[in-house]
């Protein structure tokens, strides 16, 4: 039988998908569904003086009006990751407060979308305005609280001391602007119950276990009582691990009104209410000395929250792992401003944090006369210097050779603006890339039929990364069979907990659970081989033998530092008299350990990419700072990336499994496409125009000659 693992396997959920019988939250069949609508705040600070429903209630097909007048309270959650987990700490319509543009502050439900949405502007709203506060540098300033328990401020050596022996020293600050969430698949919800006990929620959520827990001890019943099915998720990206205001306030209104209820938030809504990537302002100084390492490193960000929630987007997390220094200090700080939660957006931190960082390295390559892949694979640190661990299975320097003999660096002539072709500037720019490797504690069931075929199920999910495809492809290996003999049932909270999906960790997660889950089936069946146990079930009589298994981080995590590793390389074509750059080529070349499927795993770099040269070039959401209003509320004012702004992008991986990570020796890959790809670009900007850009997006007017 020829292996399943390492090859370009086709999506087991392919066709279902592109046939349009993968159903994903909206999409799902009830019975007499009423629909909800939002009302949404016009204001960024401020009260509600009054709000008038009379006209939306007397509106045709309208069922209910819910205000922060009417609506019945959820609990507060216990909120955190053991329990309970929700976005928006606020529960919704709480009290008459506005914390920032486009909250929700009432909800129509009707028997019709049309009915919902046109009642909802029914609704008439006075308020008492205050002046928010959306500038970041005009506000006050605090120490960022830690991240999943580890300090923002960090230190070792003497910074000053180490920028006193520098021979080269640069310093330089990077920007970011606002980065919205704007997954393919919109929010959205249908809140089904049954009695007042027992519900049936039809929710992309990226941790089924969690949102199960969650809604119910926001409703008030036991976690037995409540049922998340989610088989697909279309994008997510990490707005959707938790529930938002929008969703708890649908499962609410539903019990109220004793029907299924169906909630989409519209893209003008999800401007505000279902995160974004924080503005960001980074200061990077770099200090090298006369044996061309770095003595001194130091990093200092600013980011914002918002007033409902207290969200970090830490930057500097990434400064330790990429590149030694004897002195390094890293720090940041927060401010609250008038805005809707920030939250995880892919490589939360690491994106950003690298943005600045890379750029800052091309920048000191450049004033020592060093060649950027030179100083970075000379000043690679061996050790994770905050964790004091070696990492394992590094191949980082395999990234850097192989993209740059891939690529061609050899021909990049070492000046800038020396690319000339017919007035059109050419220029080279590289960049690392990197992402933690993370696990956590799965389980799945899998049950064997007589026939042979192989049945896994498991409350992990796929958010389009390709999960049904490597659970499969486990099983498959375990037993010697074809993945067509493996049915895959994901995202169902009856199943058991396959962890979240998110972090780039369903794979390093679920694939040991599945494979252990494999193993138990044998042993239930008290067989050595596939093939033992389909004779002794069939001489059983039983309908299947079927066990489960589980699977978690041990003593690896005492003993080594996890990170996958890569590099990207591109060419930019600039033209300056109109201010139009156009990304020629790209490599990129990665080590996340074992690589499970080819096809998919390069397709979740490429998505990267594409999302990095978004943030690179395109994505701003710009907030009025007279009204708190966004000016940029949909998707014909959100810039991102479409088919004629991207080049082939070429996928190389290299490396060994990483067996000291997990049994399946593999890491995650959906998150390190997008880290190093914006630095990547800028710098290939400065090549071609020796003008160095440190803010985000690189728009026509900053390209202008």
């Amino acid at each position: 039988m020829v292996s399943s693992l390492n090859r370009d396997l086709n999506r087991k959920d392919g066709r279902a998908k592109v046939t349009g019988s993968a159903n994903y939250s909206a999409e799902h069949p009830v019975k007499d569904p009423a629909y909800a609508y939002l009302i949404t705040s016009t204001i960024a600070k401020g009260n509600i003086r009054s709000i008038d429903t009379k006209a939306a209630e007397k509106a045709i097909g309208v069922l209910a009006v819910y205000t922060h007048e009417n609506t019945p309270q959820a609990a507060k959650p216990t909120n955190n990751w053991a329990a309970s987990k929700i976005y928006e700490s606020r529960l919704p319509l709480s009290d008459s407060q506005i914390h920032y543009a486009g909250q929700i502050i009432g909800v129509v439900v009707a028997d019709t979308f049309e009915r919902a949405r046109d009642a909802a502007h029914l609704v008439k709203v006075t308020y008492q305005t205050e002046t928010p506060n959306v500038v970041l540098n005009q506000s006050t300033f605090r120490t960022a609280p830690p991240n999943f328990g580890e300090e923002m401020a960090f230190k070792i050596g003497d910074v000053k001391a180490g920028f006193a022996q520098a021979k080269t020293t640069i310093e330089a600050t990077y920007t970011t602007e606002m980065e919205l969430h704007a997954p393919m698949e919109p929010h959205a919800i249908i809140a089904e119950w049954n009695g007042d006990n027992a519900v049936t929620i039809y929710e992309h959520s990226q941790w089924v276990a969690l949102s199960q827990r969650t809604y119910a001890e926001l409703l008030k019943i036991p976690p037995a009582n409540v049922r998340i099915i989610s088989p697909f998720i279309g994008g997510g990206f990490g707005s959707k691990a938790f529930p938002w205001s929008h969703a708890v306030l649908c499962a609410i209104v539903a019990r109220q009104v004793k029907r299924p209820v169906k909630l989409v938030v519209s893209r003008r809504q999800m401007t505000a209410n279902v995160g974004h990537r924080s503005e960001t302002e980074q200061t990077v100084k770099l200090g090298l000395n006369a044996d061309r390492k770095l003595c001194a490193v130091e990093h200092f960000a600013k980011t914002a929250t918002s007033p409902v929630e207290n969200f970090v987007e830490p930057c500097v997390i990434i400064t330790p792992v990429m590149y030694a220094s004897p002195n390094l200090k890293i720090d940041q700080e927060i401010t609250t401003l008038n805005v809707g939660v920030p939250t995880f957006m892919r490589a939360p931190g690491e994106s950003p944090g690298m943005w600045a960082l890379e750029s800052a390295i091309d920048e000191l390559a450049w004033a020592s006369g060093m060649d950027p892949i030179e100083l970075r694979s000379q000043n690679q640190t061996t050790l994770h210097q905050r964790k004091n661990l070696p990492f394992s299975a590094k191949f980082f320097t395999d990234c850097l050779t192989t993209g740059a003999r891939q690529f061609g660096w050899s021909d990049r002539p070492n000046k800038v603006r020396n690319i000339d072709r017919n007035g059109t500037l050419s220029g080279w720019g590289m960049a690392a890339a990197t992402f933690p490797g993370y696990r956590g504690q799965a389980s799945a069931k899998v049950r064997l039929l007589p026939n042979g075929t192989v049945h896994v199920m498991t409350a992990g999910n796929d958010m389009g990364t390709g999960a049904y495809t490597v659970v499969a492809q486990t099983a498959a290996e375990k037993f010697g069979i074809s993945i067509d003999q493996v049915r895959v049932e994901l995202g169902d909270s009856f199943f058991p907990d396959g962890g979240i999906a998110g972090g780039s960790q369903m794979t390093a997660t679920l694939t040991p659970a599945v494979a252990n889950a494999c193993d138990e089936v044998l042993k239930v069946a008290q067989a050595k081989s596939l093939n033992e146990a389909i004779a002794a079930l069939q001489r059983s009589g039983k309908d299947f033998f079927e066990a489960v298994g589980s699977a978690a981080p041990g003593a690896e995590t005492k003993q080594y530092a996890f990170n996958s590793w890569g590099a990207h390389f591109c060419e930019v074509a600039i033209d300056e008299a109109i201010g139009r750059l156009q990304i020629k080529r790209w490599l990129s070349v990665m080590n996340i350990g074992r690589v499970m499927n080819a096809k998919t795993a390069a397709s979740q770099v490429r998505g990267g990419v594409i999302m990095g040269i978004g943030q690179a070039l395109m994505e701003e959401c710009l907030l009025d700072p007279k009204t708190g209003l966004p000016v940029i509320y949909d998707l014909a004012t959100y810039h991102y990336p479409v088919q004629a702004d991207i080049p082939r992008i070429e996928v190389t991986f290299v490396g060994e499994p990483d067996l000291n990570f997990n049994p399946m020796g593999v890491r995650g890959v959906g998150e390190i496409g997008i880290t190093g790809v914006a630095p990547a670009i800028a710098n290939a900007i400065y090549h071609a125009t020796g003008k160095r850009l440190r803010s985000l997006p690189i728009t026509p007017d900053k390209l202008l000659s």
